[in-house]
């Protein structure tokens, strides 16, 4: 029977810095994981003091230093800890000796502002599918834009069947042939801002996201990284708590 010290097994997994609850279960799925010795299931529990659990053959344990890290992401490098295909990896640009994982993702031809972290309960709050922060990008789209595609990518267009919530769109600079927009959005669906972009035929020449809630990137280097400090998380945890949630108001 399960005791009171026990804890589901995705959220032990993302208290040892192994990944996110949601990549943990997919691991999970993927039969990467056992516990005793035994293939794990979703929706197995541990008790963290007693149960020996390994991940690819690895022991995992707690981590003893959480890390909250922002990098300013390169094009050509993938958002993954590690890649299948020898692909270069946001891993390779943060030098700290800890497991590390990217909070939320930037597809590999777009650059900018990227949140990695070893602290479980904090992506998994940044991932919460009702948080209410703002994420924002500047897109430098191909031809032209005119009032009726600002407003159609403002109301929301519709991309793999559903359409997109209702978002600021804002021209920066216009000029022949080129024109650099600011997005700013409150969900993160997969290549959603490429797709909004294709669906009243854009071409998106450049994406950089520039901001996650209060975390700006800053004048910070392409390539490099910098450690958020308690205040910097403590803030972006706040604004990305649903307002159901947040017991600070």
């Amino acid at each position: 029977m399960p005791g009171k010290n026990d804890v589901r097994l995705q959220k032990f997994m993302a208290e040892c810095g192994v990944a996110s609850r949601r990549k943990s279960e997919e691991l999970i799925e993927l039969g990467k994981v056992k516990v005793n010795g035994h293939i794990a299931h979703i929706g197995d529990k541990v008790n963290p003091k007693k149960d020996i659990v390994t991940v690819r053959g690895k022991r995992i344990n707690k981590v003893d230093k959480l890390y909250y890290v922002a990098l300013n992401k390169p094009r050509g490098y993938v958002t993954t800890v590690s890649d299948e295909l020898g692909r270069k990896t946001v891993m390779d640009l943060v030098d700290i000796d800890a497991r590390l994982y990217p909070v939320g993702r930037l597809d590999k031809d777009s650059e900018g502002l990227l949140i990695l972290t070893n602290d479980g309960s904090f992506a998994n709050a940044l991932m919460h599918p009702k948080h209410n922060y703002a994420k924002v990008y500047r897109v430098t789209v191909r031809p032209s834009v005119n009032d009726e595609i600002l407003d159609k990518l403002r109301n929301g267009v519709e991309i793999d069947g559903r359409k997109t919530s209702p978002c600021d769109v804002n021209v920066i600079t216009e000029e022949e042939g080129r024109v650099v927009l600011e997005f700013i959005l409150r969900e993160g669906r997969n290549r959603q801002i490429r797709k909004m972009c294709e669906a009243v035929e854009l071409e998106v020449a450049r994406l950089k996201r520039v901001s996650i809630g209060p975390i700006k990137l800053g004048m910070l280097q392409t390539g490099k990284y910098k450690l958020l400090n308690e205040n910097e998380v403590k803030k972006l945890l706040r604004s990305a708590t649903p307002p159901e949630q947040d017991k600070t108001k």
